[in-house]
């Protein structure tokens, strides 16, 4: 082979070759960080799962309906506001994780599911009674998104 012709390839190379590499490089890179974002979705949704088993071995709250459970004891409500922090705790940590101003449609989607959650809590009359108490502390964007949602269900 002669100096052309290396020359020529490693122009065919620079030209073509290193071009294609990176794209897959990127195509990699975003395909890598669907997984990420799937997997984050995925222990999200596993861990609600197992919000949803506590709320099942406490039947006598009543958490599955809209209205407020009458007539609790200190005992009773004591569950009921450790109950509570932990979903608000799932909510933050799914916000966190989760929303962004500007989403894909497969993000926006993932995302709906958690409103909803978020949503139908926020219409029980208990649940939005202990919210100014459960978002102390809190990420403020998501108290802010909260509360906007539990105003919406209020009325």
């Amino acid at each position: 082979m002669t100096l052309e012709t290396w020359e020529l390839l490693s122009y065919v190379v620079t030209v073509i070759g290193l071009p294609f590499a990176i794209g897959i490089f990127f195509y990699e890179q975003r395909k890598e960080r669907e997984n990420e974002e799937e997997a984050a979705w995925q222990q999200l949704s596993d861990a609600y799962i197992d919000f949803l088993e506590v709320v099942l071995a406490n039947p006598d709250l009543k958490l599955r309906s809209q209205a407020q459970t009458p007539d609790l004891t200190d005992e009773q409500r004591e569950r009921m506001r450790v109950i509570f922090d932990m979903l608000i705790s799932l909510f933050e940590r799914a916000y966190l994780l989760l929303y962004e101003d500007a989403m894909s449609e497969k993000q926006r989607r993932r995302w709906h599911s958690w409103d909803d959650y978020m949503r139908e809590w926020c219409g029980r009359e208990d649940f939005r009674a202990y919210l100014p108490e459960l978002l102390r502390g809190e990420d403020p964007d998501f108290s802010a998104y909260i509360m906007k949602l539990a105003e919406a269900e209020a009325r």
